[in-house]
């Protein structure tokens, strides 16, 4: 299943193109019906094709296909289709996040700020051990992770918790897969330190304003760090 999902992924079996058909998977693969039947199952799950009985397994248009699918992630992934992708989850990201700091402005409760305070915290002290530790640059971004997870608990919706955390987890592999961003341990601190300060104090403009321009600042060093490992000079 997933080399077939690579080669969508890749643009070798393509939208409106032939049938995949279990006869023809179970020969290319030595498997039997059954087999060839799972993994054409597994694709359609996942929104890459639709079956019609006894005329096989086409390919849908990418609009249909589960990006936040662990396999389907991947396989955009190694289809170096990665910064296109992580470019729509940033833009998905920004989208949800900067709604969702308003609404943690307004609503963040005692507990609340608590959870923030200690993630900010923890990416401090992360940070500082980067100098003789790389491993600790996992544990700044789990930090982030949570720091950015507390916000959404202060919104006091469930619902928007539930549609972040994929996201979230789709934008972590996309990092590890494209590499460091180029953002910088100091400056995305001061940003979280400013977000804080806005919920803190109850300002909803204020706290959107800072989220804004985190992303922003975030999406910017990507894109940069993007750019110089393709060769061109970031303009």
């Amino acid at each position: 299943m997933r080399t077939l999902l690579a080669d969508i992924a890749a643009g070798d079996l393509v939208p409106g193109g032939a049938a995949l058909r279990e006869t023809d998977i179970a020969v290319r693969f030595g498997v039997s019906r059954g087999v060839a039947r799972e993994s054409v199952r597994g694709l359609e799950e996942r929104g890459l094709v639709s079956v019609k009985p006894g005329l096989g397994a086409t390919v849908t248009p990418r609009d249909r296909w589960a990006v936040f699918d662990p396999d389907v992630l991947n396989a955009l992934l190694g289809a170096r289709r990665g910064a296109e992708l992580a470019g729509e989850y940033a833009e998905c990201r920004r989208v949800l996040e900067v709604a969702a700091v308003g609404l943690a402005a307004q609503r963040a409760g005692e507990h609340d700020l608590a959870a923030l305070s200690a993630g900010l915290e923890r990416m401090d002290a992360c940070a500082r051990r980067v100098a003789v530790n790389l491993v600790a640059e996992d544990g700044f971004h789990d930090a982030d992770v949570a720091f950015h997870e507390a916000l959404v608990a202060a919104t006091h919706n469930a619902a928007l918790g539930a549609m972040i955390a994929p996201l979230w987890r789709a934008l972590r592999a996309a990092r590890r897969a494209l590499g460091a961003s180029g953002e910088t341990f100091e400056r995305s601190i001061a940003e979280h330190r400013r977000i804080l300060g806005a919920v803190e104090s109850g300002d909803v403009e204020g706290a959107r304003a800072a989220m804004h321009d985190h992303l922003a600042s975030a999406a910017g060093g990507q894109a940069h760090a993007n750019g110089v490992r393709a060769g061109d000079d970031g303009v």
